[in-house]
């Protein structure tokens, strides 16, 4: 008996030390992924950058707060807000507007770029999804590090979630862990959640910079019916209707889809309704989005290539053609960025107001190239 007593301790004692050692690295690796510093290398035609807190002090010095690229032109004109990030875990809008700032050069108007509007979303990865914390791309400058991160504004700058989620101004209710989903909370509560916060942020930058349009950045699992589609505020379909036009003349299949007026929160409806912009979303197939794909890793991530989302093509469960080929970033982020340049070109003519982005890959190049080189 004694001696099953001390057996007992010895295991006790084992399993105390393996917890505590667990804990500590989970620990560390947690901290170091909250505060990581992710690198974008802007390049000559970026002319200033500011914080979003410039435009709503009640997110400084929170994960909230986020850094705003401007490129401004030689040539007065219009002027267009590109979000990326919004969901961190979507990485084709985050890439896309790395490249505008790495890349882009603007010869009339002025082009505004936040590639990680959720902040906070970036400091985390979704519970039980098994993702990895980062993906890489090879650039002439070395190997580039980017996060892959959580859909929702991370818990501890936000919790606990409600049962029910009501949108301040329109009092919709949703499921509670919507309410750190940042494309629910526009146009933002001043005193609200931190995710309702810097919508407000986003959205007094708006109002306030008369920002002429502005463009969400998304993508959306294989089966999502509303995919490889732009979706328009009503007092933004003429411009919309007419990049759709362009892109679908170039061989890349765009849909237009009207933004519903009874689903609220998101850009596309509220910033068309409490600003002038003219307010845009884009989304990309990502089937590391979706519920029938295999191992979410850092390869399906780069070229969306799965062999059950193959299967669930040849079944008919896909909005869109899926073949072994795969959908790969560099296909999703030149399609964000080829909608980017036909929707401003549109602007440009329809509302007389010029925005000339020049210095960015054409789709075929980049979506038949690498994306490390258009990175710096």
């Amino acid at each position: 008996m004694e001696i099953f007593r001390k057996y007992k301790h010895v295991v006790s004692a084992i399993c105390l030390i393996a917890g505590t050692a667990v804990a500590v690295v989970t620990g560390i690796d947690f901290n170091n992924f909250r505060n990581y510093e992710e690198l974008i290398l802007p390049g000559e035609g970026v002319t200033e950058t500011f914080m979003l807190s410039d435009y709503f002090d009640g997110i400084k010095d929170t994960y909230g707060d986020t850094e705003v690229y401007v490129l401004k032109g030689e040539k007065e004109g219009g002027s267009i807000l590109i979000l990326g990030g919004t969901h961190p875990n979507e990485p084709s809008g985050h890439m896309a507007a790395i490249v505008l700032i790495e890349q882009a050069k603007v010869e009339a108007g002025t082009v505004y770029v936040i590639p990680r509007a959720n902040n906070s979303a970036f400091t985390h990865n979704d519970p039980q999804e098994g993702t990895p914390h980062f993906y890489h791309i090879e650039t002439a400058s070395g190997t580039r590090e980017f996060q892959f991160g959580s859909r929702a504004t991370n818990p501890l700058d936000q919790w606990p979630d409600p049962d029910v989620y009501t949108h301040a101004s329109s009092g919709q209710t949703l499921s509670g862990s919507e309410t750190r989903n940042l494309n629910r909370g526009y146009p933002g509560v001043e005193d609200g959640t931190l995710t309702e916060q810097v919508c407000y942020a986003i959205t007094n930058m708006v109002n306030t910079l008369e920002i002429n349009m502005t463009i969400d950045l998304h993508e959306a699992s294989p089966e999502y019916p509303t995919i490889n589609a732009t979706v328009a505020h009503e007092n933004a379909m003429d411009v919309a209707a007419l990049g759709v036009l362009e892109l679908q003349m170039e061989g890349i299949q765009m849909s237009l889809e009207p933004s519903p007026s009874t689903l609220h929160g998101l850009t596309h409806r509220e910033l068309g309704d409490y600003t002038n912009t003219l307010a845009l979303l884009m989304e990309t197939g990502n089937a590391s989005q979706g519920r029938l794909r295999g191992k979410t890793t850092e390869a399906l991530i780069l070229t969306g290539k799965d062999k059950y989302y193959t299967s669930a093509y040849e079944l008919g469960f896909t909005y869109i053609p899926y073949t072994e080929e795969g959908v790969s970033l560099e296909v999703r982020t030149a399609r964000h960025i080829q909608g980017i340049l036909e929707y401003t070109k549109a602007y440009s003519e329809l509302r007389g107001e010029e925005i000339t982005i020049s210095n960015l890959p054409e789709y075929s190049e980049l979506a038949n190239g690498h994306l490390g080189d258009y990175l710096n």
